[in-house]
Protein backbone atom coordinates (compact mmCIF):
# COMPACT_ATOMS: atom_id res chain seq x y z
CA UNK A 1 0.00 0.00 0.00
CA UNK A 2 2.96 2.29 1.19
CA UNK A 3 4.38 2.01 -2.85
CA UNK A 4 1.26 2.41 -4.21
CA UNK A 5 0.84 5.61 -2.14
CA UNK A 6 4.06 6.51 -3.09
CA UNK A 7 3.65 6.28 -6.36
CA UNK A 8 0.05 7.46 -6.65
CA UNK A 9 0.81 10.85 -4.95
CA UNK A 10 3.45 12.22 -7.51
CA UNK A 11 1.38 11.45 -10.14
CA UNK A 12 -1.48 12.85 -8.91
CA UNK A 13 0.58 16.37 -8.28
CA UNK A 14 2.00 16.14 -11.98
CA UNK A 15 -1.20 15.49 -13.24
CA UNK A 16 -2.14 18.74 -10.89
CA UNK A 17 0.28 20.67 -12.22
CA UNK A 18 -0.24 20.26 -15.85
CA UNK A 19 -4.25 20.98 -15.08
CA UNK A 20 -3.21 24.22 -13.12
CA UNK A 21 -0.80 25.20 -16.21
CA UNK A 22 -3.60 25.05 -18.73
CA UNK A 23 -6.05 26.77 -16.58
CA UNK A 24 -3.39 29.11 -16.42
CA UNK A 25 -2.80 29.51 -19.99
CA UNK A 26 -6.77 29.80 -20.25
CA UNK A 27 -6.50 32.78 -17.97
CA UNK A 28 -2.82 34.35 -19.01
CA UNK A 29 -2.87 33.71 -22.60
CA UNK A 30 -0.64 35.91 -22.81
CA UNK A 31 1.98 34.14 -20.74
CA UNK A 32 1.66 31.63 -23.74
CA UNK A 33 2.14 34.10 -26.27
CA UNK A 34 5.73 35.61 -24.17
CA UNK A 35 6.70 32.13 -24.15
CA UNK A 36 6.28 31.27 -27.96
CA UNK A 37 8.21 34.87 -28.59
CA UNK A 38 11.13 34.09 -25.91
CA UNK A 39 11.52 30.78 -27.73
CA UNK A 40 11.66 32.50 -31.32
CA UNK A 41 14.20 35.09 -30.01
CA UNK A 42 16.40 32.08 -28.94
CA UNK A 43 16.24 30.21 -32.06
CA UNK A 44 16.43 33.59 -33.88
CA UNK A 45 19.83 34.54 -31.70
CA UNK A 46 21.30 30.81 -32.01
CA UNK A 47 21.18 31.00 -35.84
CA UNK A 48 22.92 35.18 -36.01
CA UNK A 49 25.52 33.44 -33.89
CA UNK A 50 26.03 30.67 -36.05
CA UNK A 51 25.67 32.74 -39.17
CA UNK A 52 28.70 35.28 -38.17
CA UNK A 53 30.84 32.84 -36.66
CA UNK A 54 30.59 30.86 -40.19
CA UNK A 55 31.24 34.09 -42.00
CA UNK A 56 34.12 35.31 -39.76
CA UNK A 57 35.56 31.73 -40.32
CA UNK A 58 35.13 32.01 -44.25
CA UNK A 59 36.38 35.48 -44.35
CA UNK A 60 39.79 34.88 -41.90
CA UNK A 61 41.98 34.67 -45.18
CA UNK A 62 40.98 38.02 -46.66
CA UNK A 63 42.42 41.27 -46.04
CA UNK A 64 42.57 42.96 -42.52
CA UNK A 65 40.07 45.16 -41.56
CA UNK A 66 42.24 47.37 -39.60
CA UNK A 67 42.48 50.64 -42.27
CA UNK A 68 45.06 49.40 -44.22
CA UNK A 69 44.94 50.94 -47.37
CA UNK A 70 43.09 48.89 -50.29
CA UNK A 71 45.36 47.30 -53.39
CA UNK A 72 45.49 48.94 -56.54
CA UNK A 73 42.41 47.89 -59.06
CA UNK A 74 42.66 48.54 -62.61
CA UNK A 75 41.14 46.99 -65.68
CA UNK A 76 39.17 46.97 -68.81
CA UNK A 77 34.90 47.11 -68.12
CA UNK A 78 32.43 44.93 -69.75
CA UNK A 79 32.33 48.67 -72.22
CA UNK A 80 35.65 47.72 -73.04
CA UNK A 81 36.87 51.15 -71.34
CA UNK A 82 39.52 51.58 -68.80
CA UNK A 83 39.14 51.44 -65.44
CA UNK A 84 40.90 52.72 -61.91
CA UNK A 85 39.53 52.39 -58.80
CA UNK A 86 41.99 55.50 -57.43
CA UNK A 87 39.89 57.73 -59.84
CA UNK A 88 37.48 57.48 -57.11
CA UNK A 89 39.70 58.22 -54.14
CA UNK A 90 37.47 60.90 -52.87
CA UNK A 91 34.38 58.52 -52.06
CA UNK A 92 33.79 55.12 -50.43
CA UNK A 93 33.68 52.21 -52.33
CA UNK A 94 32.39 48.42 -52.49
CA UNK A 95 34.20 46.32 -54.24
CA UNK A 96 32.77 43.24 -55.06
CA UNK A 97 34.06 40.27 -56.10
CA UNK A 98 31.76 37.27 -58.32
CA UNK A 99 31.61 34.68 -60.04
CA UNK A 100 29.57 34.30 -63.30
CA UNK A 101 28.93 30.50 -62.68
CA UNK A 102 28.44 30.75 -58.75
CA UNK A 103 24.89 30.44 -58.12
CA UNK A 104 25.39 32.69 -54.61
CA UNK A 105 26.56 35.84 -56.80
CA UNK A 106 23.25 35.02 -59.09
CA UNK A 107 20.97 35.50 -55.63
CA UNK A 108 22.51 38.41 -54.29
CA UNK A 109 22.89 40.01 -57.72
CA UNK A 110 19.48 41.77 -57.26
CA UNK A 111 20.70 43.10 -53.65
CA UNK A 112 23.86 45.11 -55.67
CA UNK A 113 21.15 46.71 -58.22
CA UNK A 114 18.85 47.88 -55.17
CA UNK A 115 21.84 49.31 -53.16
CA UNK A 116 22.91 50.96 -56.74
CA UNK A 117 19.35 52.94 -56.35
CA UNK A 118 19.33 53.75 -52.84
CA UNK A 119 23.05 55.42 -53.18
CA UNK A 120 24.26 57.60 -55.50
CA UNK A 121 27.49 57.00 -57.38
CA UNK A 122 28.16 60.26 -56.19
CA UNK A 123 28.10 58.98 -52.89
CA UNK A 124 29.52 55.71 -52.87
CA UNK A 125 31.41 53.67 -56.09
CA UNK A 126 30.38 49.85 -56.75
CA UNK A 127 32.35 47.79 -59.03
CA UNK A 128 31.33 44.61 -59.31
CA UNK A 129 34.69 42.41 -60.64
CA UNK A 130 34.60 39.05 -62.63
CA UNK A 131 37.09 36.77 -61.42
CA UNK A 132 37.29 32.77 -62.93
CA UNK A 133 35.65 33.40 -65.95
CA UNK A 134 36.47 31.48 -69.61
CA UNK A 135 35.35 34.11 -71.94
CA UNK A 136 34.23 38.25 -71.85
CA UNK A 137 30.61 37.00 -73.24
CA UNK A 138 30.34 34.52 -70.06
CA UNK A 139 30.70 37.78 -67.90
CA UNK A 140 28.33 39.84 -70.30
CA UNK A 141 25.59 37.54 -70.64
CA UNK A 142 25.72 37.28 -66.83
CA UNK A 143 25.92 40.95 -66.19
CA UNK A 144 22.98 40.96 -68.36
CA UNK A 145 20.55 37.83 -67.36
CA UNK A 146 20.81 40.09 -64.15
CA UNK A 147 20.78 43.44 -65.14
CA UNK A 148 23.71 44.49 -63.35
CA UNK A 149 23.41 48.11 -62.96
CA UNK A 150 27.13 48.93 -61.43
CA UNK A 151 30.09 48.91 -63.24
CA UNK A 152 31.75 45.70 -64.31
CA UNK A 153 35.50 45.03 -64.50
CA UNK A 154 37.00 41.51 -66.00
CA UNK A 155 39.45 40.75 -62.98
CA UNK A 156 42.28 38.01 -63.33
CA UNK A 157 44.35 36.25 -61.04
CA UNK A 158 46.80 38.94 -59.92
CA UNK A 159 43.40 41.04 -58.74
CA UNK A 160 42.45 37.83 -56.85
CA UNK A 161 45.85 37.30 -55.15
CA UNK A 162 46.16 40.78 -54.19
CA UNK A 163 42.73 41.14 -53.28
CA UNK A 164 42.85 37.82 -51.57
CA UNK A 165 39.51 35.95 -52.98
CA UNK A 166 38.99 32.78 -52.22
CA UNK A 167 35.31 31.99 -52.40
CA UNK A 168 32.35 33.68 -54.51
CA UNK A 169 30.91 35.95 -53.30
CA UNK A 170 33.54 38.25 -51.58
CA UNK A 171 33.52 42.22 -50.85
CA UNK A 172 35.23 44.57 -49.19
CA UNK A 173 33.48 48.49 -48.37
CA UNK A 174 36.26 50.82 -48.59
CA UNK A 175 36.03 54.18 -46.63
CA UNK A 176 36.32 57.80 -48.71
CA UNK A 177 40.43 57.58 -48.12
CA UNK A 178 40.03 53.66 -49.44
CA UNK A 179 40.74 52.43 -46.05
CA UNK A 180 39.61 48.61 -45.64
CA UNK A 181 36.73 48.77 -43.40
CA UNK A 182 34.41 45.44 -44.02
CA UNK A 183 35.06 42.69 -45.71
CA UNK A 184 32.52 39.89 -45.78
CA UNK A 185 32.02 35.97 -47.97
CA UNK A 186 29.01 34.47 -49.30
CA UNK A 187 25.22 35.76 -49.64
CA UNK A 188 24.91 39.48 -47.86
CA UNK A 189 21.20 40.45 -47.55
CA UNK A 190 19.85 43.58 -48.68
CA UNK A 191 19.99 44.71 -45.17
CA UNK A 192 23.56 43.82 -44.55
CA UNK A 193 24.66 45.15 -48.13
CA UNK A 194 22.47 48.76 -47.11
CA UNK A 195 23.93 48.79 -43.70
CA UNK A 196 27.54 48.10 -45.00
CA UNK A 197 27.48 50.67 -47.10
CA UNK A 198 25.52 53.30 -45.48
CA UNK A 199 27.59 53.78 -42.43
CA UNK A 200 31.01 54.03 -44.06
CA UNK A 201 32.04 57.35 -44.86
Amino acid sequence: ATKERGVTVPLLERAGDCTLARVNERQHPQNKVLRRVRSLLLNAGLVLVIFLAVTTYQSRNMLDTGGQPAPALHGTTLSGEPYNLAGAASRPALVYFFAPWCKVCAASAGNLNRLRHWRDASELEMIAVALDWQAVEEVSAYAERHELDITVVLGDANVARNWQIYAFPSYYVLDSEHRITRRDVGYSSQLGLLWRAWTVD
